[in-house]
Formats: structure tokens, sequence, C-alpha cells
């Protein structure tokens, strides 16, 4: 149990790290990023308190679909903003291309390994992924279909709101699955009930926190 508390929350404040530097990478970030961006552009709330307050709406929608978050959700829901924001503050912006395209790749990489500690120390999904997982339960969509759906309605609005669309945004899109898919089953905690069974792949849902 000490050892899946303290993956959880070095996975989560890993994750604010990352969106901290995929967002000074400054050449896209992911959807639901540009959304906090472009509600912060014209809220002026700062990024991880729009973090905050985006989990809070999102995990109103678990009600009608029956998730039951675990406390791994809850805490996704308060500690990913405030990394980000330490994030923010402590990476300079305005930087050359060569560095932010470095800072855009260590954060990909980053919160590739942060998925992994946080989603392998079982404590729950995070508040979009149970969002996405619920509307599967209880719709009978599939997963990538009812991702897909709602991460474009969340990319349209956040870049007509003035969040920064770019090549990387294609990037996290095509790349995040499949360094997940490697993360995930490596840090994932095989639990006593599940030690003794043959070990078998790990099922990978691409995250969206």
């Amino acid at each position: 149990m000490t050892r899946r508390i303290a993956q959880l929350l070095i996975g989560l404040f890993l994750y604010g790290i990352g969106i901290a530097l995929i967002v000074r990478g400054a050449i896209g970030v992911a959807p639901w990023d540009v959304l906090t961006q472009g509600i912060d552009r014209h809220t002026h709330l700062g990024f991880g308190l729009i973090t905050i307050l985006t989990s809070g709406i999102v995990l109103l929608f678990w009600i009608p679909l029956r998730q039951k978050p675990g406390i791994g959700t809850v805490l996704n829901a308060l500690l990913v903003g405030p990394a980000a924001d330490l994030g923010l503050r402590l990476i300079p912006e305005g930087l050359d291309l060569w560095a932010r395209i470095l800072l855009f790749a260590a954060g990909l990489l980053v919160l590739a390994a942060a998925t992994g500690l946080y989603i392998g120390a079982h404590f729950g999904p995070g508040p979009r992924d149970g969002l996405m997982t619920g509307l599967h339960k209880r719709t009978g969509w599939k997963i990538w279909i009812g991702r897909t759906g709602i991460e474009v309605v969340v990319l349209g609005i956040g870049w007509a709101l003035g969040g920064n669309v770019g090549i990387g945004t294609v990037l996290f899109a095509v790349l995040i699955g499949p360094l997940c898919h490697w993360t995930i089953p490596f840090f994932a905690i095989r639990r006593p009930a599940e030690a003794a069974l043959p070990a078998s792949p790990v099922p990978v849902a691409v995250p969206a926190r």
C-alpha cells in the first residue's frame, strides 16, 4: 500500500510537470490543455486552477453515468493542476525553437511515465478517463469513439477561445498512445490477488487524465 500511494503521488506530480513542459514547448498542447489555455486567456484564473475546476465539472458528468471515483480520481483532480502551475513557474517561456522542441519531447516522455505510475497504482482513473469509460458502459460506444468525440469538441472550443493548437497537438495524439502502451504495463503494481495469476497483457486506454 505504501508503494502504491507513493507511486500515485509521484505520478500525479510528474503528470503536472509533463503538462508544463509541453505548454512551455509552445508548439501545440493536448486537447484538454488547449481548452484550459483558452479559458485562461479570457478569465486569467491561472492554468492550475482552471485544470482543477474543469476536473470538478467533468466529475459531475460521472453522476448520471453512475461512475464511482476512487481516491486516485480525487487526488488527480486536485493535484495535477498545482503541479502544472509549479512547472510553469520554474520553466522559462519564450525560448528558441530548438529548446522548445526539446521541452515538448521531454514533456511527452515525462507525461507517459507519469501515466504509467498513477494508473499502475490502481486507485481509480482520472476524471476525464472515467468519463470515457463511463460513456462506454452506459451507451455501449467503443472507448475510442467516446474519446475522439469528446476531445474533438474540447479541442474545438479551446481553439476558438485561443488555446495553442499546433504540430505538438498532432504529435501528442499520435505518440501518447504507443508510449503509454509501454509505460502502463511497466509500472503496473500486481496486487496480491493478481500475483497468483499468470501474467497477461495489460489493456491500455490512452489517458486523458
